[in-house]
């Protein structure tokens, strides 16, 4: 499909991820509140956590892009199920998804979204959520939905994403990134830095996009209870020197083998220590210039999710940088829910020189790494 007929889907999913991202600035609001968490924040099966704004997105998204497009062929590969949010001593967390939906959608015609004519049921939202079951594949169109990346960082007031993509026959068309937290300055981005918004606070947080081929990626500003009548051109930066890069990579030791890309980043003189943040925010970190690397090596048994990198892989393209493994080649997003084929981890840059260094220093530094 041209570029120039999804101007309907990219203005929806820009829409509807602002709205989403109003609906986690409130939880992560609540949840900074004493014992908030209780009965806000689940675990699952892999002891990762899930929270009221991850079912609470899915379902918003689910529903709007239903009323749009349609239901009935309608095809969204997402994260969350509702096997745990359909059990009985779930009904207080379901409780509170419903509260959040319905507070989110009742402000939906702000957004130039569709708002439902009355509230919606539990039944209403859980199927909902259930809807996003599709897998993807090389066939076909899918809509793919992160609705809370990176919610170890949400649960702890630092970096997520909201990440919507668009998959038509394997190719990445679209992609838009729900930023809440992306700080003014780039230095806040790293773990640790609580960027949770507070009373009276600096406004900050943002919404990214690009379009696959137009060759240009664009920002938007959150406005609380609005959607924003401007966006400015974003470009990555034009460092090419490794000494003067800023890498980033995951927070979390069982997601990237910080080992290897610290003596990675060490052969090729890199001076600045990375900066450590949670989510696809690092994708948008490229997308706008406050970085100019990210690298992911995991452990050889973790398999790559497409929900955690379409819609990052796609902004960071269109506005001027790179993103393959770490052999060189296009990440593959055909197969299903994994990025299967993945040659040892996932690169991007804000370069092709600069790409093409990182990469060659990989191969000079595979053979002595324990990966």
């Amino acid at each position: 499909m041209a570029v120039e007929f999804l101007a309907r889907e990219m203005d929806t999913a820009v829409r509807v991820v602002h709205l989403a991202s109003s609906l986690c600035v409130k939880v992560q609001e609540k949840l900074r509140l004493p014992s908030s968490t209780n009965g806000h924040v689940k675990s699952k099966d892999d002891d990762s956590p899930v929270t009221v704004a991850d079912w609470g997105v899915q379902a918003i998204v689910s529903w709007v892009l239903a009323q749009v497009f349609g239901g009935q062929n309608l095809s969204i590969v997402a994260e969350e199920d509702t096997e745990s949010l359909s059990k009985a001593e779930s009904l207080g967390l379901l409780g509170a998804v419903s509260s959040a939906v319905n507070e989110a959608l009742s402000e939906a015609s702000k957004y130039g979204l569709p708002k439902p004519d009355k509230p919606l049921g539990t039944t209403d939202i859980l199927e909902a959520i259930g809807r996003c079951n599709s897998v993807g594949g090389p066939k076909g169109r899918h809509w793919v939905l992160d609705p809370v990346d990176g919610t170890l960082g949400f649960v702890r007031g630092d970096q997520y994403a909201v990440a919507l993509a668009l998959i038509e026959n394997g190719k990445v068309l679209l992609g838009v990134l729900g930023c809440p937290n992306y700080p003014l300055k780039k230095e806040c981005l790293s773990n640790g830095c609580n960027q949770s918004r507070a009373a009276g606070s600096v406004a900050k947080g943002c919404v990214m996009y690009a379009k696959r081929g137009s060759g240009q990626a664009w920002m938007q500003p959150l406005i609380p209870g609005g959607y924003p009548e401007s966006a400015t051109l974003l470009k990555v930066s034009s460092v090419d020197d490794p000494v003067l890069a800023t890498v980033c990579e995951p927070v979390e030791r069982a997601n990237s083998n910080h080992l290897f890309t610290a003596g990675l980043t060490n052969s090729m003189g890199v001076r600045k220590q990375p900066m450590r943040v949670y989510s696809m925010v690092k994708y948008a970190a490229i997308a706008c210039g406050d970085a100019e690397v990210f690298m992911k090596f995991a452990q050889s048994s973790y398999k790559e999710k497409i929900w955690d990198h379409a819609a990052g892989v796609v902004i960071v393209e269109e506005a001027g940088g790179v993103v393959t493994d770490a052999g060189g080649r296009n990440l593959d997003f055909s197969k299903g829910v994994y990025l299967e084929g993945l040659d040892r981890g996932i690169i991007a840059c804000s370069g092709q020189v600069l790409h093409e260094k990182l990469i060659g220093a990989v191969y000079a530094s595979w053979e002595s790494s324990s990966l």
